[in-house]
């Protein structure tokens, strides 16, 4: 089977599975479940392509491996965070709601079905890393080995250390700024956008591999404009008022570096 006909088959399964989780998402009422569902898929797709694709069997188990450890990890965060919100859908979900609300249906079937699209697009680098025959890992491919697994370390690291945070009453209203959040106000979005810069290292070593920059690309310009800092930052605001001000003040918002000194110092 090509490259092509793996991917074209790949998004027609997506394409129905996301059709489910559609018909799921309007049965309870909650389209957030959209973001578990493409977390998830990432880890069917690269097994799909580890299955079936004919590249060196190593390389085709430890991108499988890599793939499914983040999907899983990331799938589950959402998933449990789907819970305890429910019913009530992530802010995005519910300003769609309101500019769709004519034809609400059918925009959010064509939007799941983007989903299923933008799946099989960020998974290029799954699709030449499974492909990709040479029986040895090159530089290029060990070094984004290691920098997903930093990566996928700190971002599981960021995610505990906010939920203990949290979990402290006396934390209440307060700013979390300890562990990796005092060295960035996302750091779990930098080390989601880092995953995919070793996703695409380890896909650049094929053929056609440095197509697959639209990952790592596409997310930061999500992440920095769309789906990670602008609407997490707005809610902060709202919430936290002048406290998160001064944490904007002090701390750099996505790419993590020393904190800034400034007439006030203290977050509380």
């Amino acid at each position: 089977m090509s490259g092509l006909e793996m991917s074209l088959t790949a998004l027609i399964g997506l394409a129905a599975i996301f059709t489910v989780v559609f018909i799921f998402g309007q049965r309870v009422n909650n389209y957030s479940v959209v973001d578990v569902a493409w977390s998830y898929s990432f880890g069917a797709l690269v097994l799909f392509y580890a299955l079936v694709a004919e590249g060196w069997w190593v390389r085709r188990m430890l991108i499988a491996i890599m793939v499914v450890l983040w999907s899983f990890r990331l799938g589950t965060h959402l998933w449990r965070r789907v819970q305890r919100h429910h019913p009530e859908e992530d802010g995005r979900y519910a300003e769609m709601r309101e500019l769709w609300k004519a034809n609400l249906g059918f925009k959010m079937f064509q939007f799941f079905q983007f989903q299923a699209i933008s799946v099989v697009v960020l998974g290029l680098p799954f699709l030449f890393a499974t492909t990709h025959a040479t029986e040895s890992l090159g530089m290029l491919e060990i070094v984004g080995g290691l920098v997903w697994f930093i990566a996928w370390v700190g971002e599981s690291v960021a995610d505990m250390q906010l939920a203990k945070f949290k979990s402290n009453p006396a934390n209440k209203g307060r700013v979390c700024d300890v562990g990796l959040w005092r060295y960035s106000r996302h750091p779990n979005y930098f080390c989601e956008w880092m995953i995919w810069v070793g996703f695409f290292l380890v896909g650049s070593a094929a053929a056609w591999g440095w197509v697959g920059i639209i990952g790592p690309a596409v997310i930061l310009y999500l992440l920095l404009n769309v789906t990670g800092v602008p609407p997490t930052e707005a809610q902060s605001l709202r919430s936290r008022g002048d406290a998160y001000r001064r944490y904007q003040a002090t701390t750099n918002a996505f790419f993590p570096g020393p904190r800034r000194s400034t007439s006030d110092d203290s977050t509380p």
